[in-house]
């Protein structure tokens, strides 16, 4: 066995990274680089806001392993967003505090039907599927997420 072999969070982290990671910092948002955070298939980005408020962007990634007893299936990843005084996504009271997944935003809020539902996980079996589904994310998180985290772009009434 190779001990030196990227584990597969870390690797999602680098296509991510290589993939959005830079369309992220572009828009002021900065990598919060946790080892243990990565370990457990989260990834995050985070920006302090206007009116002590912070903005984050969280990955989270379930990676399939094969085994005896399961048939082949995909790993998959979602995104959530939130607004929040805190310095940690941590649910409150205040009222400006949002908290959602993209899928939610994208499809219940705004009513924009480009991903099949609004619990919608992303779901790849290798490193082209993950790059293709990774940019499309990121395209959310930039076109929809950013502008809305940071009370730009609201959905319609």
């Amino acid at each position: 066995m190779n001990d030196n072999r990227q584990s597969a969070q870390d690797y999602f982290r680098a296509l991510l990274l290589t993939v959005a990671g830079q369309a992220f910092g572009a828009a002021g948002y900065a990598l919060d680089d946790n080892p243990i955070r990565t370990m457990g298939g989260m990834i995050r980005w985070q920006k302090p806001l206007t009116d002590d408020l912070w903005g984050f962007i969280d990955y989270q990634v379930l990676i399939y392993t094969p085994n005896a007893y399961a048939s082949e299936s995909s790993s998959r990843f979602r995104v959530s967003l939130t607004r929040t005084p805190f310095n940690v996504p941590k649910p409150n009271k205040h009222p400006r505090y949002f908290h959602s997944t993209l899928s939610q935003l994208v499809v219940g809020d705004f009513g924009v039907n480009i991903l099949p539902n609004v619990d919608h996980w992303w779901t790849f079996n290798d490193t082209t599927s993950l790059g293709k589904t990774l940019a499309e994310s990121g395209y959310l998180v930039v076109g929809y997420g950013i502008p809305f985290i940071e009370g730009d772009l609201l959905p319609p009434q």
